[in-house]
């Protein structure tokens, strides 16, 4: 599947976008993994393992033992949380308008060029996760004051595009239920 091919999702999420300087190379693809922080990895494990335990369908459990695990997992959610919260910088802070599995759009106050690289840290609260990625600036527009910023990703681990997949399918979801409630009323 080509990149372009990937969907998008309206939605607010929070990053870390940094412009590399003008004269600053993307790492190769070792370097790349090397330097992704142990969180983020740690976080990219913990979304495998549940896409695993989803495949695997559901086991009959009885209703004590059943909120027992969601309460563990609830507890390692939390945990997983708070460790990923200490990676965001709040001065590379931006939130995204659009997001998917090959491009995310986000509103600045400065133009960005395009053709510039920018390291990526995305935020996903369901199911607590993160992406460390490196993108590039593909469009720049002034909007009502703001500038709106399309990044398509270069450099992203193919465990984490399905992250972001299934992220994107999550909040689609929402959506579809959301408007069948209010269809419904």
């Amino acid at each position: 599947m080509s990149q372009d091919e990937y969907f998008s999702v309206t939605v607010n999420l929070r990053i870390n976008a940094r412009l590399l300087d003008i004269d600053q190379n993307l790492p190769e693809q070792e370097e790349f993994e090397n330097e992704i922080p142990s969180s983020f990895r740690l976080a990219s494990q913990f979304s495998k393992m549940d896409s695993r335990l989803d495949e695997q369908g559901s086991v009959k459990l009885d209703d004590v033992t059943a909120r027992h695990i969601q309460l563990q997992n609830d507890k390692i959610d939390l945990l997983l949380g708070f460790m990923l919260s200490q990676q965001d910088d709040p001065e590379q802070r931006y939130h995204t308008e659009s997001f998917g599995a090959s491009r995310l759009v986000f509103k600045g106050h400065e133009k960005w060029q395009t053709g510039h690289y920018v390291r990526l840290k995305i935020f996903i609260d369901h199911p607590p996760s993160a992406v460390y990625c490196y993108g590039i600036v593909s469009a720049c527009e002034e909007k009502n004051g703001q500038f709106e910023i399309a990044i398509k990703y270069t450099h992203l681990l193919e465990e984490d595009r399905d992250v972001l997949i299934r992220a994107a399918l999550h909040e689609q979801q929402k959506l579809l239920r959301q408007r069948a409630l209010e269809r419904k009323n």
